[in-house]
């Protein structure tokens, strides 16, 4: 039997599935966090087939040419990296919680679309480069 894969679109394990998956108080922010990638990287593949949350790449590149994930936790709205980029950021995410790949954006708060923007460029650059 042949298994009919869905589209990265549509359906279950979707981008439009996860975050109508979450609260629904944290969907519009998730939906701005998504259009900022998507204006970085318009022709970046969409997915939520790596670590089950979306992710954003291009084909060629080490990592799978992943660069970039969003994802949400009762603790914020997670922008996921590549290392170095957090490290290289550290003053501007001075306020937010991070690890050495994640930024953290708190719920009570609106998400800093500009920034969100300069990160993802930064990690499309470390991916570009590597």
């Amino acid at each position: 039997m042949v298994k009919k894969r869905l589209s990265p679109e549509k359906g279950r394990g979707s981008v439009d599935a996860y975050i109508a998956s979450c609260p629904e108080s944290v969907q519009v922010a998730l939906k701005e966090v998504r259009k900022a990638i998507r204006e970085v990287a318009p022709d970046a593949i969409e997915t939520t087939s790596y670590f089950d949350i979306p992710g954003y790449s291009y084909p060629g590149y080490d990592y799978n040419g992943m660069f970039a994930w969003f994802s949400f936790k009762e603790s914020g709205i997670g922008l996921h990296l590549r290392p170095p980029v957090i490290e290289e950021h550290a003053k501007e995410l001075a306020t937010y919680t991070k690890t050495k790949s994640i930024v953290r954006f708190p719920l009570d708060s609106k998400v800093p679309l500009p920034l969100v923007k300069r990160l993802v460029r930064a990690s499309l650059k470390v991916m570009k480069s590597s």
